[in-house]
C-alpha cells in the first residue's frame, strides 16, 4: 500500500542474525527490494539459498558485519578485552575469542599477495559475490573510511582466492 500511495519507493528488511534462509520466501514473494544479511569470510551461509534467490528475483543485498564484529580486522588477540556493556563481551565468550583469533591467523596468507590488509580482503570478499551490492562496515574515523573506499575500488578478489576462502566458512550460531 505504501508503494501504491507513493510514500515508499523501495522496501527492505534486515534478516535474522545467522539465519539467512529466513528471507528466501520473502525474496521469492516479490515484496522486498533489498535484504540486509550477515555475510563475511566466516559467515558464508547466504551463498547457499539466499543469494541464488535474490539474483533470480532482482533483490539487492546489503552485507553487514563484514569484519565479523571486528575479528576480521586482524586487531584482536586472545588477550583482548571488551567493556562490560560491549556486546562483544558475550559474542566472544566461552573460548570463542581464542578460536576466532586462531581462525583469523589462518587468513594471514591473504596479505600482501591478495590484499593490502585483512580489512581490505574482508570487504573485497563480500563485494566479490555478484549478489552483493553494498557492504556496511564499521567506520570510526576518516582514515578507516578512506581505507574502506579503497578496498571497494580495488575490485573483487581473484576466483582462485575466493575458492581458497571457501574452506574458512565457519558454521556457528549466534
Amino acid at each position: 500500500k505504501l508503494r501504491e500511495q507513493g510514500k515508499v519507493r523501495f522496501f527492505g528488511v534486515s534478516l535474522n542474525s545467522h539465519d539467512p534462509d529466513s528471507g528466501v520466501r520473502l525474496v521469492e514473494s516479490g515484496r522486498v527490494d533489498a535484504v540486509q544479511v550477515i555475510y563475511n569470510i566466516f559467515e558464508q551461509t547466504p551463498e547457499d539459498k539466499l543469494f541464488p534467490a535474490v539474483i533470480k528475483h532482482g533483490v539487492g543485498v546489503l552485507a553487514r558485519v563484514p569484519f565479523d564484529e571486528s575479528s576480521l580486522t586482524g586487531k584482536l588477540t586472545k588477550e583482548s578485552t571488551f567493556a562490560p556493556d560491549d556486546f562483544r563481551t558475550r559474542y566472544f565468550a566461552g573460548g570463542r575469542l581464542a578460536e576466532t583469533v586462531d581462525r583469523v591467523e589462518a587468513l594471514r596468507w591473504l596479505v600482501p599477495d591478495h590484499a593490502s590488509s585483512l580489512p581490505e580482503a574482508a570487504l573485497r570478499f563480500c563485494l566479490s559475490h555478484e549478489a552483493v551490492s553494498t557492504v556496511i562496515p564499521g567506520i570510526r574515523n576518516p582514515w578507516q573510511a578512506r581505507q574502506n573506499l579503497a578496498a571497494a575500488a580495488a575490485g573483487p578478489l581473484k576466483p582462485e582466492t575466493l575458492a581458497k576462502l571457501k574452506s574458512h566458512r565457519w558454521e556457528r550460531k549466534g
